[in-house]
């Protein structure tokens, strides 16, 4: 059982409807909004039991910092590999984007790259299997449902690559000194390769990216943080098949 903390990942999990919510938690003195009114109707057509309780229980059984005033115990998310992953998205047609993410600490970091990822189309964040950080209340909440939709998969980083790469997908590390993204061709099947927030990218994890980009940067500012380096590049790719959609759609009109 996972325990879900927070409004928007409570909600998203109903929503999306990818596991069982089995139970909600709800402080009793809540006061009711157009999103908790949503939440309790979904709950009611899952037939999900909501019990409202002094916020003292929820401060109790909370597991990360915030929780918003809502709790809830679901099934976890379905488990996917790394070839899982890849053999559905080419199955069906798509081009893989995934992100690795090494020695990641920070689950607001963590959080905060699924939540970019959602909004660029990432179809998998690799972590590693025994370092850094998880999917963890605090990582959904700050993700904001983003992690009910993004697979986090466990796996150990090299062996993702060798598959990744088996697959046809170039590897792209971030890292300072690396060319410029907007440089760089970030369309098609890409994994992004993001370095950990004290190492940055690994010498031996460089060596295996086809490419390595990085964000100029102004103001004597040394770096940026993880998860703000992989908003720059995850919404340069979009930039880039934006533009050739745009190129595709006016070649065929004319």
């Amino acid at each position: 059982m996972q325990q879900l903390e927070g409004r928007n990942v409570v909600l998203e999990a109903l929503q999306r409807n990818r596991r069982r919510v089995h139970r909600i938690w709800l402080d009793e003195r809540a006061r009711e909004d157009a999103k908790l009114r949503r939440l309790l109707a979904l709950a009611a057509e899952r037939g999900v039991a909501v019990r409202r309780v002094p916020r003292q229980e929820l401060d109790r059984r909370a597991r990360g910092d915030v929780h918003n005033g809502i709790i809830a115990e679901a099934d976890p998310l379905p488990r996917v590999g790394v070839a899982g992953l890849l053999d559905g998205l080419i199955g069906r047609g798509e081009d893989p984007f995934l992100a690795l993410a090494d020695e990641v600490q920070y689950e607001h970091n963590l959080g905060a790259i699924l939540r970019s990822g959602l909004g660029a189309g990432l179809h998998g964040l690799v972590v590693p299997t025994r370092r850094g950080a998880g999917l963890s209340p605090v990582v959904a909440r700050v993700a904001m449902g983003a992690a009910e939709e993004i697979p986090v998969i466990r796996e150990g980083l090299f062996s993702a690559l060798k598959k990744i790469r088996r697959a046809g997908v170039r590897v792209i590390g971030t890292d300072m000194g690396g060319r410029p993204p907007w440089e760089v061709d970030l369309t098609g099947p890409v994994a992004l390769v993001l370095g950990g927030e004290s190492k940055g990218l690994s010498p031996t994890l460089r060596e295996r990216c086809d490419e390595v980009v990085g964000v100029p940067l102004l103001g004597g500012l040394e770096s940026l943080n993880v998860s703000v380096t992989a908003g720059v590049v995850f919404f340069e790719r979009v930039r880039q098949l934006t533009l050739d959609r745009a190129r595709t759609t006016g070649a065929a009109g004319r």
